[in-house]
């Protein structure tokens, strides 16, 4: 762990440059959802415990370097200093003496960061003024680290630096679920397409014991097998990197589990009609049919490898979980996932935008280790990247 946290930090008197992601969903000129909101709080309130006044450095939006009025952070401001319970300064354009006359026990919240060009630039005369705006930075937005923008690579190269309690988190729960796991160690990898986990799959079998397969992706790597699926979604360009994923995997001891039933129909909608059907190299489905969710067998096989492991990892559904009755697979391996974590013998990390959607509708949420909220972040680390504003810190 080469970064510090704000527990390293002399932090009274001085002016703390927080970096948070609060782009969150509005609707009519109101949050919707405070989630991203919430979980900035205690970042700021352990800043103001230590005598420092919090400045926050956010973006709302793709304005692309230009104000955009529908896009400023203002809309953010009444839940904010709802979550908080007290006033929040907002700054269109700072001014470095207006900043240092603040008194203690003040938050300021700044317009967004990306009415500037230089942002997403990480134009380093834009570093060099948010620098002037602060004493210390503090980046608690993991789901812009995989970003080199102003405000979360370049300022922190000028400031003394440290990471926010979601940030801290975040990281601790990442490296103890990846880097340094618990044995036996698996992962659930869902969703629609190889194509878009590639670079997931080819990292995670060189770490893994088990690695389920589900979702639409799964159809891919049953027709490298030779299986005949129908409509089902799949990928027939991607079956070659399917078997390279599945020989690599071979290679590594990391076993594969891919679905060997599931629920298929001939049309996508709530309540169609369906059939729980084998699958396998030798299925042949009809043109019309397609596998929507894994089936009661492929489940109950998913859970016993749950059983044997002590470190889980989750990104994406096992099947067409937006309807019922395909959202049953997820549902119930998502339950067993939380029972373990509960009874206190399963470490569980998720993240991914459709995952905390399938695993807040399974009821499942509250009870894993850690849901991660920083989606293309999420990835990119689980993918074996670096990430900017991570490195920035252990600079």
């Amino acid at each position: 762990m080469g970064w510090k946290t704000l527990d390293d930090m002399e932090l009274a008197g001085k002016r703390v440059l927080v970096r948070v992601d609060i782009n969150v969903p509005v609707e009519d000129g109101r949050v919707t959802d405070s989630t991203r909101i919430d979980r900035i709080i205690p970042t700021i309130k352990d800043i103001l415990a230590g005598g420092g006044v919090p400045i926050l450095l956010a973006h709302f939006g793709r304005p692309k370097g230009q104000p955009v009025p529908d896009m400023s952070l203002r809309v953010t401001l009444p839940t904010l200093e709802a979550a908080l319970g007290q006033p929040v300064t907002f700054v269109e354009r700072p001014d470095v003496e207006a900043l240092k006359a603040l008194p203690a026990g003040s938050v300021v919240l700044i317009e967004n960061t990306r009415f500037a060009a230089g942002e997403e630039a990480n134009d380093p005369a834009m570093a060099q003024f948010l620098a002037s705006l602060g004493d210390i930075f503090c980046n608690d937005a993991f789901s812009a680290a995989h970003r080199a923008h102003a405000s979360t690579t370049g300022v922190a190269q000028l400031l003394p630096s440290c990471a926010g309690r979601l940030m801290q988190a975040e990281l601790s729960a990442l490296e103890g679920a990846l880097s340094h796991p618990k044995r036996p160690v698996g992962a659930v990898v869902g969703g629609a397409k190889v194509s878009t986990k590639i670079a997931l799959l080819e990292n995670l079998v060189g770490k893994l014991d088990v690695l389920v397969i589900g979702g639409g992706m799964a159809n891919t790597f049953l027709a490298a097998q030779g299986a005949q699926l129908g409509a089902s979604l799949q990928e027939p360009d991607f079956i070659d990197t399917a078997n390279a994923i599945m020989t690599q995997a071979a290679a590594t001891g990391c076993r594969i589990l891919l679905p060997f039933d599931g629920l298929v129909a001939r049309e996508f909608k709530a309540g169609a009609p369906h059939e729980v059907v084998a699958l396998g190299p030798d299925t042949v489905l009809a043109d019309d049919q397609m596998v929507l969710d894994a089936g009661p067998d492929s489940v109950k096989a998913v859970s016993a490898a749950f059983a044997d492991l002590k470190t889980l990892i989750w990104n994406g559904p096992m099947g067409a979980f937006e309807i019922a009755p395909f959202d049953q697979a997820t549902n119930a391996a998502a339950a067993d996932a939380a029972r373990h974590t509960r009874a206190g013998t399963l470490v569980s990390v998720a993240g991914g935008g459709d995952t905390v959607a399938a695993l807040n509708q399974a009821g499942a949420s509250e009870d894993f280790t850690y849901i991660s909220t920083a989606g293309g972040a999420f990835l990119e680390w689980m993918e074996g990247k670096e990430l900017p504003g991570v490195a920035a810190l252990s600079s």
